[in-house]
């Protein structure tokens, strides 16, 4: 019983707060595709890859960007007036793009 309720504490505590919407993720997503691309495959040299990261990842980095805990020249701006909502949204769109990892043969 300790063990069952120790594993429920740890996933709601790992949980995202709230389950975005992809649909308006990808909507809103337009803004980010001159860099990442709306397929979240980067354009540039300088962009990550968002196609296939851990949703409370990219809730996690957009909030630090918003926030100014975590610091970049564009991203700062881009995601200064995201809502809470929009960054749910973009993390839900961005980590539900399927991508196929294919090892050097």
């Amino acid at each position: 019983m300790t063990r069952s309720l120790a594993l429920l504490l740890l996933l709601a505590a790992t949980a995202p707060a709230a389950a975005g919407d992809a649909k308006a993720g990808r909507a809103k997503a337009v803004g980010c595709q001159a860099c990442h691309g709306l397929d979240g495959l980067s354009k540039l040299p300088d962009a990550p890859n968002l196609a296939g990261q851990v949703e409370p990842y990219l809730v996690k980095a957009l909030t630090e960007f918003r926030n100014g805990t975590r610091k970049n020249e564009v991203m700062s701006v881009a995601a200064a007036d995201l809502s809470d909502a929009d960054i749910a949204n973009l993390a839900a769109y961005y980590s539900g793009i399927q991508i196929d990892v294919i090892p050097p043969g």
